[in-house]
């Protein structure tokens, strides 16, 4: 057996925790940047009409992106690519790598190129309060022609990262969404200096940071002789298993950005602003959700499929319960924290240049809306893993359509006296979006425990004891020190982050403190060997 041989059957992959520590750490480097970038924003551009338009030209193809490449797609193509790597030959991995990257970058080109073309009926679609708001419409449209071919770019690169996370290469794809924040902080510098319209420098940077985070996983790939040489092959048996299995969960796991994508409809006809508002509490509200959770479903994905394919059940509901912990650990004080201090966060963060009080107090609202479902979104991305590495889609696809359906009724309960009675239609929306996220959440619990797939681990009811008890202390703490609203508009933005900073050390410190008291330890969080 020669080396490539070698890589291919052995799982070369770190310990669970090892690993998603090392994923947050680099996505955090990456929110960090996010956050620096809507500083960015803020400051050159403005919260408002001014931004309403990117926000949604933007959020169009990255729907897609989390559709195609990290949602449906990748819960496809990991499990059997893993299958391939336990019972086939290297060549057989090569052929499905490149078989299935003819057919997607194929498919993800005609539907860019028919978008770009389409571009106003797209808008007329998904910001149809525009229709009538002709300058706003031509600019979405404009801007949508530019940032959908983002589509096809963070696709590859997404599938690219799917390939290297199936090796236990983690590094390279996590460290990728840097390179589109780095590149967009620099379209905001310049776009004041180099366009009228800003939102264009904010378009174009977007179109070149796909191309840099797609190449940029390139020498990976090539180290590990799997760089996909494209091939159109759609009656390839690999390919239709992905697809198959791929069509159903389109669904499945991504209702939360179908939902996302619903709310940004309802929002074009709510007051100027509201679109802009919801995306700066989105920001924050995605921040432990895409540090932790992400890092989290991404590491245990391949060890599930790994466990299902070798017929390991024991293993694979102790992975499940590890990873459930886990999350719950930092999902349960991350809210808190939003919901006690996110009007000082968002003011600490945004409150510059262009950017109103009241832009953020209207954002604040939102931001407390949501993040009473945050701990539901995180248990969403690892409940959904446990039903497509068994390649079982159907399932999550009906939980997932129960809960689209609710949202848009909790949206109908909620949007309309909200917005009639005190204009405040957007924080209905992140009601909405967090009462159907829990729905979706203890519905897939209750899937997952119902088939015996997952059996809760001991020590339950005293894990649920120490982290209740030292999220009310972080909140407590966080509730009791933080300062009047009026101090923080005051403050020069070095003495925002200061203070911000001392917050939530002091709110970090309160929680582990508790936890360590009422004796949990770091041994305790280890996972399952994979």
């Amino acid at each position: 057996m020669n080396q490539n041989e070698s890589l291919q059957k052995k799982s070369a992959s770190p310990g669970l925790l090892r690993s998603s520590f090392m994923i947050s750490l680099l996505t955090m480097l990456s929110r960090v940047l996010g956050l620096v970038r809507d500083m960015s924003f803020s400051y050159f551009i403005g919260v408002g009409a001014a931004t309403d338009p990117f926000y949604i030209a933007f959020r169009i193809p990255n729907f897609l992106r989390r559709l195609f490449a990290e949602g449906a797609f990748s819960q496809a193509f990991v499990p059997v690519l893993s299958e391939y790597r336990q019972q086939r030959s290297l060549q057989d991995v090569r052929d499905l790598i490149d078989r299935v990257s003819g057919v997607l970058g194929s498919s993800l080109i005609a539907v860019s190129t028919l978008a770009v073309i389409a571009a106003p009926l797209i808008t007329a679609l998904f910001a149809p309060g525009y229709i009538h708001q002709q300058e706003k419409f031509a600019l979405t449209s404009d801007l949508i022609r530019i940032t959908f071919p983002y589509l096809f770019l963070i696709s590859m690169t997404g599938f690219s990262g799917a390939i290297l996370n199936s090796y236990g290469r983690f590094g390279a794809p996590a460290f990728a969404p840097v390179l589109l924040n780095v590149v967009l902080i620099g379209a905001a510098f310049v776009s004041t200096r180099l366009f009228r319209e800003p939102s264009y420098a904010l378009a174009w940077g977007v179109l070149i940071a796909g191309v840099a985070q797609w190449m940029f996983q390139w020498p990976f790939l090539i180290k590990l002789d799997l760089l996909p040489r494209p091939r159109w092959v759609p009656r390839d048996d690999g390919v239709r298993r992905i697809l198959s299995l791929m069509l159903p969960a389109l669904f499945g796991v991504s209702v939360s950005q179908i939902n996302l994508l619903l709310d940004t409809v309802i929002a074009s006809f709510l007051p100027s602003g509201s679109v802009s508002w919801l995306y700066l509490s989105d920001r924050l509200h995605e921040l432990p959700l895409g540090v932790f959770a992400v890092a989290i479903s991404t590491v245990i994905l391949p060890s599930l499929a790994r466990d299902q394919a070798s017929a390991s059940t024991a293993n694979f509901s102790r992975t499940l319960d590890w990873a459930l912990r886990l999350i719950l650990l930092i999902g349960m004080p991350a809210s808190a924290a939003l919901m006690v201090i996110g009007h000082s966060i968002q003011t600490a963060l945004f409150l510059y240049g262009k950017t109103t009080a009241h832009d953020v107090q209207m954002s604040s609202y939102a931001l407390t809306a949501v993040s009473t479902g945050l701990s539901a979104f995180m248990l969403i991305k690892i409940l959904a893993p446990g039903f497509y590495a068994r390649q079982d889609m159907r399932t999550p696809v009906r939980i997932g359509i129960i809960s689209m359906v609710a949202n848009m009724v909790f949206n109908l309960i909620l949007v309309i006296p909200l917005h009639m009675f005190f204009k405040l239609g957007h924080v209905g929306l992140a009601a909405a979006m967090s009462l159907s996220a829990w729905l979706n959440a203890i519905l897939l619990a209750r899937g997952l425990f119902t088939k015996g797939i997952y059996q809760p681990q001991s020590g339950w009811g005293r894990f649920a004891v120490q982290l209740g008890s030292a999220t009310v202390a972080l909140g407590a703490v966080l509730f009791l020190l933080n300062p009047a609203a009026e101090l923080w508009q005051l403050w020069p933005w070095w003495q925002r982050l200061l203070v911000l900073g001392g917050l939530c050390a002091a709110g970090f410190a309160a929680y582990v403190g508790v936890l360590y008291v009422t004796g949990l330890r770091v041994s305790h969080l280890r996972g399952p060997k994979s």
